[in-house]
């Protein structure tokens, strides 16, 4: 059996895995530590359900990566380190509050710096392809690389779980960048680093079978920070094993999750609201109160999630087409930024009238 037949044979087998795994993780994940998965606050202002549904999404997710982990080093040989230790421990943070173990925002902000400087550091994780020149010279430095590269995994991380609070939204999402990526290492004959990619794809469907259009399952911090981690780490690892393609272009590819946070955090300050508590002002809570006034909030929720991603496509497809020409690639870049913040105007507008 040739070797792209095992490839095909164990990603076939990988997904009715993952799927199963999700089925009993939605099944019977409720009874962890008598119900504390559950979410049943209803009146937080990310809060669009009004039935309790369990938060372990993150346990499919990461048992499913293990697995994947395993059979990965029985077929190549190869540990996973980087997407190990990285996975892991995020899923751990994220972990303890979907437990509801009370942990302050800023103190879960650090402890999450402190163990991703530490691995970024040490084994090390570094973007070698970087199109903004005055940093250049500054990214040989290992400390300010490795700081750089933390606050790029902070924005992803962080914007995941922030878009993470309606049915598909951050799930699909994260499907369009995964696919992206796995389009250009594929391409590019990047094959064995494609098929971990493509893992990462069928946990997210297997995921979203049941989380949309109606959620028996919800990711959780753990499933939101975990997910978001890793295509920040699939991102970059494109990217350097891709130096013909602009870093601007993948900028283009995760500028939701990072603008969203980037935005969000400004807005907080102009308003005088503490910028590590939530809102109900994001982009994606304002389209849902659009579409719902419409279309009613159970549809609204799916809805808006198929309207926002269908839109994000359209608009990084051009990216991806520019994406050779670094100068090109910038201008799209800040053209996106610009449509964001007129969507987002006019949205706002809405909700004051």
């Amino acid at each position: 059996m040739g070797t792209e037949s095992i490839e095909a044979s164990f990603l076939s087998i990988f997904a009715l895995m993952s799927f199963f795994i999700f089925l009993l993780v939605s099944k019977y994940s409720h009874k962890i530590k008598g119900g504390a998965l559950l979410d049943k606050d209803f009146l937080k202002p990310q809060a669009f359900h009004d039935t309790p549904i369990t938060r372990s999404g993150g346990i499919g997710a990461i048992i499913s990566l293990s697995i994947f982990f395993y059979i990965y080093y029985l077929l190549y040989s190869v540990v996973l380190y980087n997407y190990i230790f990285v996975s892991f421990s995020v899923f751990i943070i994220g972990f303890l509050d979907d437990l509801k173990i009370k942990i302050k925002p800023l103190s879960r902000l650090i402890i999450m710096m402190l163990l991703l400087f530490t691995f970024i550091y040490l084994l090390p994780i570094k973007i070698l392809n970087i199109d903004i020149p005055f940093l250049i010279p500054l990214m040989s430095n290992h400390i300010f690389s490795s700081i750089f590269v933390l606050l790029c995994f902070l924005f992803v991380i962080n914007g995941a779980n922030l878009i993470d609070g309606f049915n598909g939204l951050l799930t699909i999402n994260l499907i369009i960048i995964n696919i992206v990526l796995a389009y250009i290492n594929i391409n590019n004959e990047n094959l064995d680093f494609s098929i971990f990619i493509i893992s990462q794809i069928i946990i997210l469907l297997s995921f979203l079978l049941f989380n949309f259009p109606s959620a028996k399952i919800f990711l959780g911090d753990s499933g939101a920070y975990t997910m978001g981690a890793l295509a920040g780490l699939n991102t970059i690892i494109t990217n350097n094993l891709n130096p013909e393609i602009s870093s601007f272009f993948f900028c283009t590819l995760l500028f939701y999750l990072f603008f969203e946070v980037f935005f969000s955090f400004l807005r907080k300050l102009f308003q005088k609201k503490s910028p590590i508590y939530p809102d109900d002002k994001h982009l994606h809570m304002l389209s849902f109160y659009k579409i719902s006034n419409n279309y009613g909030k159970n549809k609204g929720n799916y809805l808006n999630s198929i309207i926002i991603n269908l839109l994000y496509l359209i608009l990084i497809i051009p990216g991806l087409y520019l994406s050779p020409d670094p100068q090109l690639s910038r201008y799209w870049f800040f053209i996106l930024l610009l449509i964001y913040l007129i969507i987002y105007s006019r949205l706002y507008r809405f909700t004051k009238n």
